[in-house]
């Protein structure tokens, strides 16, 4: 699975939540930033050779959908990120998001009682 790019991350999590749309489609929901619809169509056609997204023809015009489900790439983001900046360390997630504060006391509980039910 090829990493992807900011504006192509941006793209899936559309596409993922439309389950199949047009090019319009996609630069309607683009908030910020958008791109001008010939540069979106190029980056939806990259988005198919490196097979995240498949596209169904009628005629000139496509309707794409994702290939790979937002689950299995968020499996292969966190690996990779917990490997690159956690020296692959579960803990170290943790202990990152709790020394900024981003975690709190009640959700460390709760992933407490979830690994401890797990067992």
């Amino acid at each position: 699975m090829q990493k992807l790019t900011n504006k192509e991350e941006e793209i899936m999590h559309i596409l993922w939540t439309l389950k199949k749309a047009f090019v319009k489609d996609v630069l309607a929901k683009i908030k910020t930033d958008k791109p001008h619809y010939n540069t979106l169509s190029t980056i939806i056609r990259n988005l198919e050779d490196k097979g995240y997204v498949g596209y169904k023809a009628y005629g000139k015009t496509h309707e794409y959908f994702p290939l790979v489900t937002k689950e299995s790439y968020k499996k292969k983001f966190m690996s990779t990120a917990i490997d690159n900046y956690f020296n692959s360390s579960y803990k170290n997630v943790v202990s990152f998001f709790a020394k900024e504060e981003k975690i709190s006391v009640d959700e460390l509980k709760e992933i407490i009682a979830l690994i401890e039910n797990n067992q």
